[in-house]
Formats: C-alpha cells, structure tokens, sequence
C-alpha cells in the first residue's frame, strides 16, 4: 500500500476537502485542580472565557470538571480533571505565549500567576522583547508573557 502526500491527492483528485482538520484545541489535563484554576485564569485574563463546564455528580470525582470549554483569547482550550492519577503532568516545553499591549497589565499577570508558582525567566528586557517572563503557575501550567513591540 503506497502512501500519497496530500497536495497528491488532491491533484489526483481523492480528497476533495482541501482542510482536513476542523479545529484544534489545546488540552490542559489537571488532576483534581481544573476548577480551581478555570477560576485563577478567569479572574486575571478578562478575556478567558468558559463556554461550557461539567462537574463529575457522583463517587470520588464529584464537583470535579468533567469537561470544560473554555476560549481564551480566541483559542479553543479543553480543560478537564482527569480520574486516574497519573505519573505525569504539564511540561514547560508547551506553555501558553500571550502578547500584551500594555505593560501593567502583562507585569500583574505575571504576579498573579507566579505567586505560589515557579518562575523560568523573571520579567525583564531581552533582546527578543521589552518585556518578558515565563513562569509555571501552582497548577503545573506554562506561561510565557510578552510585550509586544512597538514599531
């Protein structure tokens, strides 16, 4: 059986939809803190936004988030508690990059967020960006903040 690239098939005519994915989100699996969480974010980032929440009714997980939908800024984002505890968790290598136009409140988010969390990179002037910070907040989650250039 032979493979075919997309753009193939497409010329060949076998897939006449040229968008294959629908939508992507991304996944943030907590155990046991979603809600909690949902909350922080919702009460930094104006613009965090949950469209739709499930708590667990019964047994162990009960008030747990089952699912949640939330947007944030735009960006589609799954959120949920999951039942079986794992031996794993988030990883700074995938954080969510947000670009502020103002600086106080970029400096307010990082406080909030860092408080009982960690910080990767202090807010600071780097070369890439005049103000910057990266931090793991108390949840496990990654952020890195950035003020936008002005040009």
């Amino acid at each position: 059986m032979k493979i075919l690239p997309l753009a193939m098939l497409m010329l060949l005519g076998g897939c006449s939809d040229k968008r294959l994915t629908t939508s992507v989100s991304t996944h943030l699996m907590f155990q046991g803190s979603a809600n909690e969480a949902i909350e922080l974010y919702k009460s930094v980032f104006p613009e965090f936004i949950v469209d739709r929440q499930e708590l667990h009714d019964s047994g162990e997980m009960k008030g747990k988030v089952r699912l949640a939908y939330a947007t944030f800024a735009g960006q589609n984002l799954i959120i949920y508690d999951s039942p079986p505890v794992h031996d794993f968790t988030f990883t700074p290598s995938m954080s969510l990059f947000v670009e502020f136009d103002d600086a106080g409140r970029l400096r307010l988010a990082f406080e909030r967020l860092s408080e009982k969390g960690e910080v990767a990179m202090p807010l600071d002037k780097y070369e890439f960006s005049p103000l910057f910070g990266w931090l793991q907040d108390q949840y496990g989650v990654s952020w890195q903040f950035s003020l936008k250039n002005k040009r």
